[in-house]
């Protein structure tokens, strides 16, 4: 874009809907309550990093990103849940940020503050965070006091920026800054703002040059903003947000490439890349952490809006739905820094990573809070993410879930809610029925995953539609009340061969994990927020003996209803029975599962019927095994 000249922004393929336009139900709806339950419901009372004596409340703890880390993920929480004790919390911080600003436009403290450690003058980023904050409380309150104190602050920057260019942090994370901004163009048609967008671009680091000729191929072991895992995840959106002002195809396309890097050097079974705080390698004892987890999930989120692809949604999908749930306790009161998908024990220990020895036992504050107060951010953005606005007053299903979701639709703008019923991911079938007041035009579109190969769509009157896999199928037609579509996304069983040869299990949108035995160890606070290590009970060196080229062959499927917890090791709702072998030589090293034997491999040992469980159901796992010779 050249400098000065304002030309607009590209139109998204998808439009984010309101927040509270969509509604979880059936398991979804339970498992947003058990994160309602556990610490994302109650920590402001116990982590004074979020208690009352807070910077942004006017008092002398923390003041820098915790508390809008927080309100980022309490306030979808509240409003998807309709649930008023969060809503009250959230309206807190709300509260906090709108009559936190200066007459200068700055909103918040003057200087953050993080135990002893002190942060810059006047550092945007948390305010970056408090913006995505704002977006979310405007649209689903429509609070006229939002958009004339966040252009207040842009003001601010606009100047600040002149003296002061960006650096640190917000060096880093500004696709963040520039997405509000955006939003803010689109609501006030304000040139300027894309001009500051501009500005945060050309003082910002340059992620389409990181990710196109990518340096950072091995695992990292020196300290740089460039290659933390955290800023990474962030990072990946910032190429496609910036194509909407800059229309460079090469801004577009560094996100495909970006990702495809990610993946070649650094990347899991589970769609996250390595990063125990920096960039790992492929080796799956390595960990990722949390945040980088769930802002990976909010980059695709926003990606799979702005570009459309389906397989950026199949990503966000295998991540929801594996290494989300994975990383917390099954209810959700404690959590870990950095999980491992190979994952044999959890305990205090020193490892070749970064982070403290600590980082992947759960716990409330394992290694460093900046988990703790991000996490909360991922299932309620996830189902706010589920449905989007689709071109010619549409509406589109990007991801699957129970749900339901209400909005206008067709030339009349008609209100309609189409409820989704469904045991998704752990289920094929996928049920739509139409609830509007009277016969309504408009297209429908319907994401089929790239491993949904033969899925099908019966249709109101009978008629039984085959479906192209890895596209978005739209039907437009006349819908009444009433109607119903029947979606199956077929889910067969897929190998993957992963590091040193070793070979992974997956079904659908789900990963596979050996299920091991647990022993607990209460190593300190006090419960239900308490720090827990966690040791095996049952062997967990096993190889697979797995036909590779025809794996349901190998593997019998056992069925199970889906209850109240279903991400936990009892409430599995499905399991895999395989056969497999130990590998006697492989151990424990350096306190983690050591290096995987090459693949394929022998063992002499007795062959055993072992039971594999989805990864996201899985405390201690096994994920990548050896893979034996008959």
């Amino acid at each position: 874009m050249t400098e000065g000249k304002v030309i607009g922004l590209v139109e998204k393929a998808y439009g984010m809907l309101p927040l509270g336009s969509i509604k979880p139900l059936g398991w979804l709806r339970q498992q947003l309550q058990v994160q309602a339950d556990g610490l994302s419901g109650h920590i402001d009372g116990f982590w004074d990093d979020l208690g009352p004596d807070n910077q942004w409340f006017g008092g002398d703890k923390e003041g820098w990103e915790r508390g809008p880390y927080y309100a980022d993920g309490v306030l979808p929480l509240a409003y998807l849940l309709d649930d008023e004790r969060l809503k009250d919390k959230a309206q807190k911080w709300v509260e906090a940020f709108l009559s936190g600003q200066q007459e200068n436009g700055w909103i918040g403290p003057r200087q953050g503050l993080l135990g002893a450690r002190t942060y810059p003058e006047y550092d945007p980023w948390p305010v970056f965070i408090v913006f995505k904050v704002l977006t979310q409380y405007h649209e689903a309150t429509g609070d006229e006091r939002v958009v004339p104190v966040m252009l207040d602050f842009c003001r601010y920057l606009e100047g600040a920026l002149l003296e002061r260019p960006l650096e640190s942090w917000a060096k880093f994370r500004w696709g963040d800054f520039l997405l509000s901004l955006h939003w803010l163009y689109e609501r006030t048609q304000e040139d300027w703002l894309l001009e500051l967008g501009e500005r945060i671009r050309h003082q910002g680091y340059d992620w389409q040059e990181h990710f196109t000729n990518f340096r950072y191929q091995r695992k990292q072991t020196n300290i740089a903003l460039e290659h933390h895992v955290v800023n990474n995840a962030m990072g990946l959106k910032t190429p496609g947000v910036w194509y909407r002002q800059s229309r460079g195809e090469s801004d577009r396309k560094a996100v495909y490439i970006g990702i495809d890097n990610l993946d070649r050097f650094h990347g899991q079974v589970t769609g996250v890349f390595t990063g125990d705080e920096h960039l790992a390698g492929k080796n799956p004892s390595q960990g990722t952490e949390l945040c980088a987890v769930v802002e990976y999930m909010f980059s695709l989120e926003q990606l799979v809006s702005i570009l459309g692809a389906p397989n950026l949604a199949d990503r966000l999908e295998r991540i929801a739905f594996n290494a989300l749930p994975a990383t917390f306790t099954p209810d959700m009161w404690a959590h870990q820094y950095d999980q491992q998908v190979n994952q044999v024990i959890c305990n205090v220990a020193e490892r070749e990573w970064s982070n403290g020895p600590d980082a992947n036992i759960f716990g409330l504050e394992p290694n460093f809070g900046c988990c703790t107060a991000n996490m909360h951010q991922g299932w309620p953005k996830f189902v706010s993410s589920l449905w989007m606005r689709a071109p010619q007053h549409g509406l589109a299903a990007v991801t699957y879930g129970p749900s339901q979701v209400t909005a206008r639709v067709g030339e009349s703008g008609q209100e309609v809610s189409i409820v989704e019923e469904t045991d998704y991911p752990f289920d094929e079938t996928i049920v739509f029925t139409i609830q509007t007041a009277r016969a309504v035009t408009f297209p429908l579109s319907l994401r089929i995953p790239s491993w949904a190969q033969g899925a099908t769509l019966t249709l109101p009157d009978g008629e039984v539609q085959s479906l192209a896999c890895q596209s978005f199928y739209t039907l437009t037609r006349e819908w009444r009340p009433g109607d119903r579509l029947v979606l199956v996304l077929p889910m067969e069983i897929e190998t993957e061969r992963r590091y040193q040869g070793s070979v992974a299990i997956s079904r659908g949108p789900l990963v596979y994990s050996l299920k091991i035995g647990e022993s607990w160890k209460h190593i300190g606070g006090v419960q239900p927020h308490a720090d827990w290590e966690v040791y095996p009970t049952t062997s967990w060196n096993y190889g697979l003996i797995v036909d590779t080229d025809n794996p349901s062959r190998s593997i019998k499927i056992n069925k199970k209803a889906v209850g109240q917890m279903p991400f936990s090791p009892e409430g599995a709702p499905i399991e895999l029975k395989i056969m497999g072998r130990l590998v006697p030589e492989w151990q424990l090293e350096a306190n983690w599962a050591g290096t995987i034997p090459q693949s394929p491999t022998r063992s002499k040992e007795r062959t055993e019927r072992l039971t594999l469980i989805p990864y996201g159901c899985t405390n201690l796992r096994v994920t990548e095994f050896p893979l034996l010779l008959e």
